[in-house]
């Protein structure tokens, strides 16, 4: 799944846990895959930055 596709994803869930009405295992779930998709985003832009970096400080060299 890409960055945006997984992006995508955690907006429907955090749409779907803000609109209630879910049962409380369904609710569960939903957390768990947002957390999971959330840690893989910051994992994701903080490999970005990291290339980012490293590619301007090259430049600089």
């Amino acid at each position: 799944m890409s960055y945006a596709e997984s992006m995508k994803r955690l907006e429907e869930i955090v749409a779907a846990l803000e609109a209630g009405g879910t049962e409380l295992n369904e609710t569960l779930k939903l957390f768990e895959e947002g957390s999971k998709l959330l840690k893989k985003c910051q994992q994701e832009l903080a490999d970005a930055e990291g290339k980012v970096e490293k590619l301007r400080l090259e430049d600089v060299e």
